[in-house]
């Protein structure tokens, strides 16, 4: 599976404290764009509706993936794990912080949904957010 990071886990010294030791595999599979939201700083990097964000792709496992799900802090509702689409038809796994959670200023703010994890999947399916590779 591959996920689109942005923020500390573009940093492959990050990324080997936290997955070398195992359980899972992973691997760096090279830059991207994701198109259709930016990068805004709080407490630690998230995403907000328009513009473009350069990271890159690692590739992960199951067991690696359940590792950054609580790194990110997906089970204290700090950040979802969502699905963007890539433009060749696949798709990627990103992840995006609650702002207020995160203490980071948006400008223009996710679409009411009931929950911040549909908000956002609602605003990826509606404006054509995507994942483009560079290589």
């Amino acid at each position: 599976m591959l996920v689109f990071v942005y923020g500390t886990l573009t940093d492959p010294d990050q990324v080997a404290a936290l997955l070398e030791s195992g359980p899972g595999e992973y691997a760096f599979a090279g830059p991207a764009t994701l198109e259709g939201l930016h990068r805004v700083e709080g407490e630690y990097p998230t995403l907000a509706p328009g513009g473009s964000v350069e990271g890159r792709l690692l590739a992960v496992d199951d067991a690696a993936l359940e590792r950054l799900d609580r790194y990110e802090g997906v089970d204290r509702g700090l950040y979802v794990r969502v699905a963007v689409p890539r433009v060749d038809g696949a798709s990627v796994q990103t992840y995006v912080g609650d702002p207020a959670r995160l203490g980071a200023e948006v400008s223009r703010g996710w679409p009411d949904a009931g929950s911040f994890r549909n908000a956002v999947r609602d605003y990826i399916v509606g404006h054509s957010v995507t994942v483009r590779t560079l290589e």
